[in-house]
């Protein structure tokens, strides 16, 4: 088989047996299950739900995203190989270190295969919960602009580009559009306040104020167990978003719970430890992908201009990038998975065929 077709790039094609519109996303696509087939697998396989639970098989792929578009590479090559298999894996770690020390639970149920899970129905709260300990990305260049609010947060004058803050920001932003909220703009991806959150915490999809405080305890205990095991590796945990919902236990208790993923090379910024006290900075994440993006094309403003998004949407889709890119960062992807599991990733050859063939074989999903 080629490089290309051990790249899972289409995932929303899959004969998974549902009776809902399947719901495709920039990397993961939503399989909802009919409520035969949930209450089936619930019996059989033990879930820890309500037995009227909705279930669903989330699948994720290889695309890349980047600056909001999907990006593809020379020689047939429409994703990021092993990407899919080394982003669920290092979530899945996380996720159980949480449940462990007794942080809170996640989405997942299972496991079938490397880039499936099969997941509980969850109510998402509205917001991109995102934690910084270092100054770089865009806030680094909002700050040099003079900008010293962020979130409702005062910063100090004197700060350096990538110096460690003096304390862990919570930044937090929409999650989709939200509409008539006072004061927030109706478009995804902006900054909020502490304030706006809880002045307006059933728009946001709170439950009550009080689970304000515990989305950020939440989000600052993950956080710090994240941080210090990556510092055991002397690797650098910079930034990160967290995202967070609402599932019903079997007891018929509502929880906050941490979904979609955490901890990865998409959703953080990971620098090398060693790199950074030399004063150089290593990214062991999808940064170093961006960034390449920034020094590829001649015109960069293009990637960082929202007003400029038609000329985005054509840079992407009109350009296929050279194939080393898109293998860089496949080697970033995996070297840091195998660094945080200290195990080998493995990767498959086929697996749109190896995922189809268990989830028929062993779940009785397959059409």
């Amino acid at each position: 088989m080629s490089l290309a077709d051990t790249v899972l790039a289409v995932n929303n094609d899959l004969p998974i047996r549902t009776d809902k519109p399947i719901h495709s996303g920039k990397v993961r696509s939503v399989y909802w299950l009919t409520e035969a087939d949930s209450r089936r697998l619930i019996r059989e396989k033990g879930y820890p739900v309500a037995e009227d639970a909705p279930l669903a098989v989330m699948v994720i792929s290889d695309r890349i995203s980047a600056f909001d578009c999907i990006w593809r590479g020379e020689g047939g090559l429409q994703g990021v190989p092993g990407k899919g298999a080394a982003l669920n894996a290092i979530a899945n770690h996380w996720f159980r270190l949480f449940r462990e020390s007794g942080l809170a639970d996640s989405h997942i149920l299972d496991i079938p295969h490397p880039l499936v899970w099969i997941v509980q129905k969850a109510r998402p709260v509205m917001v991109e919960a995102i934690a910084r300990q270092y100054i770089t990305g865009s806030m680094w260049r909002a700050y040099s602009k003079g900008e010293r609010q962020f979130c409702g947060i005062q910063l100090p004058d004197g700060l350096g580009k990538d110096q460690k803050l003096p304390e862990l920001l919570i930044t937090p932003s929409t999650k989709g559009i939200l509409r008539g909220i006072p004061g927030v703009p109706e478009a995804d991806d902006v900054n909020v306040t502490r304030a706006d959150l809880e002045n307006h915490f059933e728009a946001f999809n709170f439950r009550s104020r009080e689970d304000i405080d515990l989305y950020e305890k939440l989000l600052k205990e993950g956080f710090d167990l994240i941080s210090g095991e990556l510092a055991g590796l002397d690797q650098i945990f910079v930034d990160t978003k967290f995202e967070f919902g609402y599932v019903t236990d079997a007891s018929g208790e509502e929880k906050l719970i941490y979904m979609d993923e955490v901890g990865t090379p998409d959703s953080s910024r990971i620098w090398d430890g060693e790199a950074y006290r030399r004063g150089e900075v290593v990214e062991k994440s999808k940064e170093g992908f961006r960034q390449a993006l920034l020094n590829h094309f001649p015109d960069p403003d293009i990637l960082l201009n929202k007003d400029r998004m038609d000329e985005r949407a054509a840079l992407a889709r009109d350009n296929e990038l050279p194939a080393s890119m898109l293998m860089d960062l496949s080697e970033t992807y995996i070297a840091i998975a195998e660094k945080i599991l200290g195990h080998k990733l493995a990767i498959s050859d086929n697996p749109k065929a190896e995922l189809i063939d268990v989830l028929g074989q062993e779940y009785d999903l397959i059409v």
